[in-house]
Parts: C-alpha cells; structure tokens; sequence
C-alpha cells in the first residue's frame, strides 16, 4: 500500500508525509537503515509519535466518553477507556486500515511476522494518530481517533458498553490485562476430562506466570473462559484498593 493509498483509507490528507512516514517506521528499520537515511533524516523510528499518541488517545477517548455517557461512574468509564485504548483494540483497528502492508521494518523482523503482530500495530496506530495531530492539530486527531477506534467498537458494544464488558470474553480481557501489567501471556492446559459425552466435562488449568487457578466447563473453550474469569477477579484490584501493585507482586 502506498502512501496515497493509506491516506484515502485514513480519511486524512497529510500535509506533511514525512510524518507519516516516521509514523510507519519501526525502531527495526532504522536501525538497519539509519546510516543509509542520515542525510535524509528519514531514518527516525515511530517510538515518540507513540508515546505522544497514546497521550491524545486516552484524552480523545476520556472527553468523548465523558461527553456521551454522563451517566457513568468513574469506574465504568475507565473500564470502556481500557477496552477502547487496548492492545487488542488497536490491533484491530490497524488491520481494519491495512497497516501492516505499509509498516517499514527490518528484514529481521519483517521475517517474523512483525507486520501481523498486535502490540506492533497497537503501536502504529498510536504513532499515526500523534502524525495527524502534529500535521493538522486536535480536530484532525479526534476526527480520526473517533471515526476509526471509538465509533465502530462503541457501537459494536451497544447503548450500555459498560455492561456489555462487564460480560465479554474473560481469555481477551485476561490477555489485556497481563499485557498491560508486562506480565507475559496466560497459558491454558487441559488436566482432565471426565463424563459421558453427552454430559463432558473438562479441567483446565492456567498459569499465570508462577501462579495457578483451574476452570471446568462443558467445553474446553468455557473451561478456559471460566478459569480466565476467576484469575481476573484474583488479580483485578479490590474496589476502593490501589490500582498499584507492589513490585513483583499480583492477587492470585
């Protein structure tokens, strides 16, 4: 995809395509072209278009869900941002725009899959919408952070989001939570399968790094989603608790 290309698919004529460019470049690229691009300077990596991103996008998402839900608490509205802001989210929304086929990556990580990798796309997106913001100000970035992250999942999760999370799937809101903590990935394993067929169940155990709980269930996905749900309120803090654990430690 060429730049022409994902500036019509982004909704947003840059001014500057230099941004963008730096935007879809990843630290592997540079590295591997930073001699080459010296002159240029075109060379610079995405890594502080994405932490000034990821500032707009939770100011973006934190007014317009205190604009559109005046009736939430300040916990409901953090549990939308989190879901709204995650990694998984923004993974989504890079592959709705087909980013990955205009990232700049290193050979090394080009080989390995790095343009389907969620926190690499997580990134680009948060990269791409500091771009717009530096390119065409805050009404550009809240038009793009609104028509391309918020509107589609806020309407995905209908009148009452809130709820709708408080509900969804535990193995992805587990995924996100571990990842936010840089706590690595959950791991399932079936320990036991008893009954007869028409009434099977199953044990699955996960760990959590050096921590274990169990799930069972009439299917191994609902083992796994049970198994996640009770590790989620072992580890999700205690309301009226900090949100900090200390360091090294978790709730399970």
């Amino acid at each position: 995809m060429n730049l022409q290309d994902l500036g019509a698919a982004l909704g947003y004529s840059f001014q500057n395509l230099a941004l963008l460019t730096q935007a879809l470049t990843h630290s592997s690229y540079g590295y591997e072209n930073e001699v080459a691009e010296a002159v240029e300077n075109a060379g610079r990596d995405n890594e502080k278009l994405e932490f000034l991103g990821d500032a707009i996008l939770s100011l973006i998402t934190a007014e317009h869900l205190f604009n559109h839900y005046p009736g939430y608490e300040e916990g409901r509205l953090s549990k939308v941002r989190h879901h709204l802001v995650s990694e998984r989210s923004l993974a989504k929304v890079a592959h709705q725009l087909e980013l990955g086929e205009a990232l700049r990556l290193g050979r090394g990580e080009d080989m390995t899959g790095g343009r389907t990798k969620p926190g690499l796309l997580a990134d680009a997106v948060e990269a791409l919408i500091a771009a717009i913001y530096l390119d065409g100000g805050i009404t550009a970035a809240r038009e793009f952070v609104i028509d391309h992250v918020l509107a589609p999942e806020l309407a995905r999760l209908g009148s009452d989001p809130a709820a709708r999370l408080q509900h969804s799937d535990a193995k992805s809101a587990l995924q996100d939570y571990m990842h936010a903590q840089k706590m690595g990935d959950p791991v399932y394993e079936v320990v036991a399968e008893y009954g007869p067929e028409h009434e099977k169940r199953f044990t699955v155990a996960l760990s959590v790094g050096d921590k274990h709980v169990q799930g069972v269930g009439r299917t191994k996905k609902q083992a796994e989603q049970n198994a996640a749900e009770l590790a989620l309120q072992r580890m999700r803090p205690i309301e009226g608790e900090s949100s900090q654990l200390p360091p090294g430690k978790d709730r399970l």
